[in-house]
């Protein structure tokens, strides 16, 4: 039984949060950067996706520095680096994985690190990678809007 008024509760507050949220202004591509706060967290939309009664929660995030919530949103939206983002790196993964794209493979490197690129940088076809970085961006900006709301305090954003 308290499963079931678990379940419950949390189909309220979901239905809850989702109504809020909806009925926030959302941001596009191309956005204004001087309305979005320095500090706080984002919800993604993604057309197309609905739950209760409005646009669905795909994706809710935030930062970690001091004044970087636009840093962040750009690492998303305009940045083609999929090992700064991933959530950059999981678009990818969805379009190599629909098209059944050997690349996949090579997509999941982290190529962060100095050694790792060292150590993967033959294997890899650059140019490819770059030309999913860009089918990466045009989703992003074309697919999905954004909702962003001021935390100033990073212990309550992470605990958000």
């Amino acid at each position: 039984m308290s499963g079931t008024l678990e379940a419950a509760t949390a189909n309220r507050i979901c239905h809850s949060l989702h109504q809020i949220l909806g009925g926030i202004p959302a941001h596009s591509f191309p956005y204004q950067e001087s309305k979005i706060p320095k500090n706080g967290i984002y919800v993604l939309f993604e057309d197309g996706e609905l739950a209760h009664g409005t646009s669905r929660i795909v994706r809710i995030g935030t930062h970690t520095g001091n004044n970087q919530l636009r840093s962040r949103l750009k690492q998303h939206f305009l940045n083609e680096k999929k090992d700064r983002s991933i959530f950059r790196k999981n678009i990818g993964r969805c379009l190599l994985k629909r098209e059944d794209d050997p690349f996949l493979e090579f997509w999941e490197f982290d190529l962060t690190s100095h050694a790792a690129k060292a150590e993967y940088a033959a294997k890899i076809d650059f140019k490819k990678q770059n030309e999913i970085e860009k089918r990466v961006s045009e989703y992003i900006q074309g697919h999905l809007r954004f909702v962003a709301f001021e935390v100033r305090d990073k212990d309550k954003r992470l605990d958000l």
